[in-house]
């Protein structure tokens, strides 16, 4: 079990920003989404630093879709990041808590009408475009406002990346963008630059994520500068930005090795440093795109134990407040995480159980073998590292009303997204 941030243990308790796991579910119940705010801050100051943000003008765009709030938005502002969102619902969050409009990415793969209609009038920076189709419907749009509208283009780059199946995105057979094949890519650029209320300022990919090796971004570097270079040979047109996309790997179990901040930011600013000077263009403004990497290890998720079975010679499975719900990743892709009862976090672990969620779906697991401490009804599980699409993977199956999200710091806790009430839950039914 490996404690990050604000983590640390008092008389045999975990305490996240100063407060105690017991007084946090006693507080605001469970399941609860716990958020240590100092480590997202002190996450965002070192992408900030490391990708050398303030000298060279480069950016660092948080991926919200890994966790977004009202909170998450005015939090990530004040750190002088940008940030992705990749539908309208997230766009209008960021809208809602004052988050500049001129420093949004709007991502997507279909996006709607009435999706780019909304980013449009609001103002959006830059559309990440994904296809053709998309291109044409943004240009009618823009023009309807009288708009020319920034885009980039996102090209799939052809890189392999060690890392689920399900979350690759770089390589040539990808719903996301375009490909290199053919003519695509040099004919959407064309496209791009007809369109009279278009902008083509830069170019995007993002290979994967939960990716651990540096390799994969050198070699996208080496490629997506390639692109530029073609591009400026063949239509004479200079591509000033160039965003590189995120998956950055982090800490779910001791099976996983990620790299420093430093080490990603660095490693990908001396490559391209490197391409530049070797293709001889002039280096554009980079973007990165962590989300998980800034918040997955910041969020835990506490639970309480309501059932314990024993099947005698078979298993033990220990049943909790929460489940698929509000963490659909174990069921979804077989995600890992550390656990532990947060209440006798220095016990020895001797038990050997299976984390049932409360579902009614057999899948829902978070695990069939782990060893944690003796559980007792009413101890508090502690589930780490769920920062990251735990709460923005939510849903309300079987009717359960989704969890709070708290953030804790210096001692303090403070709600940022309220726990669904049975009421709210039917607030839409008619």
């Amino acid at each position: 079990m490996k404690l990050f941030g604000a983590m640390e243990i008092k008389e045999n308790e975990l305490f996240i920003g100063g407060v105690s796991s017991t007084e946090l579910v006693s507080r605001f119940g469970s399941p609860l989404y716990v958020m240590d705010e100092s480590f997202l801050i002190d996450t965002c100051k070192n992408y900030y630093r490391d990708f050398k943000c303030l000298e060279n003008n480069n950016r660092v765009a948080y991926a919200g879709k890994a966790f977004l709030t009202k909170a998450m938005c005015r939090l990530i502002y004040e750190q002088g990041l940008y940030l992705d969102v990749v539908s309208g619902g997230e766009l209008y969050t960021a809208y809602k808590a004052g988050f500049p409009l001129d420093k949004v990415y709007f991502h997507g793969n279909n996006k709607s009408v009435s999706e780019v209609e909304l980013g449009v009038k609001l103002g959006v920076g830059v559309f990440v475009v994904d296809n053709l189709d998309e291109m044409k419907r943004l240009n009618e749009i823009a023009k309807k406002y009288n708009r020319k509208q920034n885009i980039y283009l996102r090209l799939t780059p052809g890189i392999e990346a060690h890392t689920h199946e399900y979350i690759k995105t770089g390589q040539i057979d990808s719903k996301f963008g375009f490909a290199p094949v053919g003519e695509t890519i040099m004919d959407a650029v064309k496209l791009a630059l007809d369109c009279e209320n278009i902008n083509l300022r830069g170019l995007h990919c993002h290979i994967g994520s939960q990716i651990f090796e540096i390799q994969p971004y050198e070699d996208a570097v080496e490629v997506m500068l390639g692109f530029i270079k073609s591009i400026k040979e063949e239509t004479g047109h200079t591509i000033p930005e160039l965003d590189l996309g995120g998956g950055f790997g982090i800490h779910y179990t001791d099976e996983d090795k990620p790299k420093e901040t430093r080490d990603y930011c660095t490693s990908i600013l001396n490559k391209v440093d490197e391409v530049c000077e070797k293709l001889n263009i002039e280096r554009p403004i980079l973007t990165i795109e962590p989300g998980r990497s800034i918040v997955g290890n910041a969020g835990t998720t506490l639970y309480t134990i309501g059932a314990i079975k024993e099947i005698e010679g078979v298993r033990t499975y220990v049943s909790v407040d929460g489940g698929m719900t509000d963490n659909i990743r174990p069921a979804l892709y077989g995600a890992k995480y550390e656990m532990a009862i947060a209440n006798k976090i220095t016990d020895k672990c001797n038990a050997r159980v299976a984390i049932a969620g409360k579902c009614c779906e057999s899948g829902d697991i978070f695990v069939n073998d782990i060893c944690i401490q003796k559980p007792d009804i009413g101890d508090i599980l502690a589930v780490f590292s769920t920062g990251a699409y735990g709460f923005s993977m939510s849903s309300n199956y079987n009717k359960n009303p989704k969890a709070a999200v708290v953030f804790v710091k210096d001692g303090l806790a403070r709600v940022v997204s309220k726990r669904q009430s049975y009421e709210e839950l039917l607030a839409l039914e008619v």
